[in-house]
C-alpha cells in the first residue's frame, strides 16, 4: 500500500495518498549544506569549544576561536568534515523522518506525536549511518593540541584507524545516536505542536485554517521548536568530551558515557553539563529553521510532501 501523505508541510492538512518520494534526499543534502555554510558551523565551533574547554567564559572561547585563523576560525571543519556530514545527514534525516512522520500520521497520530516519531527514526538513522565519523573527526579540529608540525585531520584520521580501527574513529557515536534521537524528536515534535497551537489560536478550529498559516507562522513554531530542544545539553557535553583530543592526567583511558558522566561531574559539578548551551540554543533554531520550516515549504513547493 502506497504511504499515506500527512503532509509535514502542513501538517493540519488532510491526509492523502502519495507515493514514495526520494527527492527528499537531494533536497535533505542541500538544506543542511546551506545551514552549515552560513551560521551552523559558527554555532557548532563555539559550542564545541565551551563543551570542550569548560573552564572558558564565552567571551574567552570567542577570542580562541578567533586567534585560530579570524573569521575563518570559526568555520574550521567545515570543509571537508562538516560539508561531508551535512550532505549525508541531511538526506537521510528528511528522507526518514518523512517516511516515519507519514506512517505515524497515516496510523492516527497527531501532527505531534508524529512529529516525535518522526524525528527519533531520523535522528536515530542518521546518527549510525554518517554522523558518528564526521562529528568525531570536526571535534578533533577544534580540540587537538597543536603541534610544531601540524597533521592534518585526515593524518590524524588513519593513524586513528591503525590504532583503534573504525572503533576508533566512532568514538561517542551511542551519544550522538542518543543526542540526535532526542533533537531531532524534540525540534519536529515542538515544532509541530507549536505550529498547531498558533494556527488555531489565530485562525480557528475551521476545517481550512490550515491554508491560512503563513510562512512566518512556520518559521516561529521552529524557531521555538528549536530553541526548546536543548535541554538534552548534557549530552552534547558528554558527546563532546567522549570526542576530544584534550588530555588531561585524569581523564579516563576508556570513556563510555558512564565514565565520562562522572568525569565531567567531578571536574565542572552539574553546572559542566551546560556549558556552550547558549551557542546550541542558536544552533538549535538555525537547524530547525532550515530542516523544518523551509523542508516543509520546498516539499510542498516541489511536491514531495
Amino acid at each position: 500500500m502506497a504511504p499515506i501523505d500527512n503532509t509535514s508541510a502542513d501538517p493540519n492538512a488532510p491526509l492523502k495518498k502519495k507515493p514514495i518520494s526520494y527527492k527528499n534526499l537531494l533536497l535533505g543534502a542541500s538544506l543542511n549544506l546551506f545551514e552549515v555554510s552560513t551560521l551552523g558551523q559558527p554555532f557548532e565551533v563555539i559550542k564545541t569549544q565551551l563543551a570542550a574547554n569548560r573552564h572558558q567564559s564565552l567571551v574567552e572561547a570567542l577570542k580562541t576561536v578567533y586567534s585560530r585563523g579570524g573569521l575563518l576560525g570559526f568555520y574550521q571543519g567545515l570543509i571537508p568534515w562538516a560539508w561531508i556530514e551535512a550532505s549525508t545527514k541531511g538526506a537521510v534525516l528528511l528522507f526518514t523522518a518523512s517516511e516515519f512522520e507519514y506512517h505515524a500520521r497515516a496510523a492516527g497520530a497527531s501532527p505531534f506525536v508524529g512529529g516525535i516519531i518522526g524525528g527519533m527514526g531520523g535522528g536515530i538513522a542518521q546518527a549510525y549511518t554518517t554522523m558518528g565519523f564526521c562529528t568525531f573527526m570536526k571535534t578533533v579540529e577544534v580540540t587537538r593540541h597543536k603541534s610544531a608540525v601540524k597533521e592534518s585531520t585526515l593524518k590524524i584520521a588513519r593513524d586513528i584507524i591503525k590504532k583503534e580501527g573504525i572503533a576508533g574513529i566512532n568514538k561517542g557515536v551511542n551519544a550522538v545516536a542518543v543526542r540526535q534521537c532526542t533533537n531531532w524528536a524534540s525540534r519536529f515534535g515542538i515544532t509541530r505542536f507549536t505550529q498547531e497551537f498558533i494556527t488555531k489560536t489565530r485562525y480557528g478550529d475551521s476545517p481550512d485554517a490550515h491554508l491560512r498559516t503563513t510562512a512566518l507562522d512556520k518559521a516561529l513554531a521552529s524557531i521555538v521548536g528549536g530553541a526548546l530542544s536543548c535541554w538534552n545539553q548534557p549530552i552534547e557535553v558528554i558527546r563532546v568530551e567522549m570526542q576530544s583530543q584534550l588530555k588531561t592526567v585524569d581523564r579516563p583511558e576508556k570513556m563510555t558515557i558512564v565514565s565520562t558522566t562522572k568525569y565531567i561531574y567531578q571536574k565542572n559539578g552539574l553546572k559542566g553539563f551546560y556549558r556552550g548551551v547558549l551557542p546550541r540554543i542558536g544552533l538549535g533554531m538555525w537547524q530547525t529553521l532550515c530542516m523544518v520550516a523551509l523542508g516543509d515549504y520546498f516539499r510542498a513547493l516541489f511536491g514531495t510532501n
